[in-house]
């Protein structure tokens, strides 16, 4: 009795069209988005705190004091160590150019506009962030991570009033006065450059300093630091007040802070410079 003959196998289905990778990729690409959104409002809600409790007793005028002092004697070399050979090249260029059509006399009208208007308020700024700013995340990172600030707040005094505040408030004071020192450096290089190692006359530099700038180009600067300061001031709490994870987070809050601060007063910089500055004429 013979077998019966074999039977091919059943075709297989084919496979069902899945159409859950394409859902679920607009949710993935939104994620970083809405995380970056949730940290400016954890941000904003956080400078609120911070200027509530500035206008709220009690007001600590001694941390307020040493920390404005500390960060400006730390940050006071640098700014003129960097301002004033930034003025000698601005110095120097100037002069090629304008002597191709010979109004040398002018040249000390453009170190001043230069330096008063963006020249020491930009570079007095990243000095302080990269020095003052740095210095006040690593502070109140190594308190966040060694419990000192939860242990304040266990004795029901407000960390922010008393760690936050004063260290924000310095910042913000302190950078307008180094703003100060930073334009006259830069303009001392500027006359450096152009009186003893180009032979330009001193006098004729020193009655065309102020021809283009105003006053205004000096108010102009100091509110542009102030502004800038609490900017870096605000970001520097922020990143150290809420650091986490050890040693390697209060790396990563100083390395924040210092990135996050001059981009955001660098754009903050065009904004004021439109507001203050765009209908100025010489």
């Amino acid at each position: 009795m013979s077998a019966p003959p074999p039977t091919a196998p059943a075709p297989a289905a084919p496979p069902l069209p899945t159409a859950a990778p394409a859902a679920s990729a607009p949710l993935l690409s939104m994620a970083p988005m809405a995380d970056n959104l949730a940290a400016i409002g954890r941000f904003g809600v956080f400078a609120g705190q911070v200027a509530a409790r500035a206008l709220r007793r009690p007001f600590f005028w001694g941390p307020l004091l040493a920390h404005t002092w500390v960060t400006s004697v730390r940050c006071l070399l640098p700014v003129v160590a960097v301002t004033t050979p930034f003025g000698m090249v601005i110095a120097l260029e100037g002069l090629e150019i304008f002597g191709l059509f010979g109004a040398q006399r002018m040249l000390s009208s453009l170190v001043s506009v230069a330096v008063l208007r963006e020249l020491s308020p930009v570079l007095a700024s990243v000095l302080i962030a990269a020095q003052g700013g740095s210095s006040c995340a690593a502070e109140l990172g190594a308190m966040r991570i060694k419990e000192e600030i939860d242990a304040t707040e266990v004795m029901a005094v407000d960390g922010i009033q008393l760690h936050v505040v004063p260290r924000v408030l310095a910042l913000t004071i302190a950078c307008p006065m180094l703003n100060v020192v930073g334009s006259f450096s830069g303009l001392a290089g500027g006359w450096f450059t152009a009186v003893v190692l180009k032979g330009e006359k001193s006098g004729i530099f020193m009655a065309n300093l102020w021809a283009l700038a105003t006053p205004m180009d000096v108010w102009g600067g100091a509110i542009k630091t102030t502004v800038f300061g609490a900017v870096i001031g605000l970001i520097a709490a922020y990143h150290g007040y809420y650091a986490t994870g050890g040693a390697a987070g209060v790396g990563r809050a100083v390395n924040d802070t210092v990135v996050h601060s001059v981009l955001v007063f660098i754009t903050f910089n065009y904004l004021l410079t439109s507001a203050l500055f765009a209908g100025a004429t010489p």
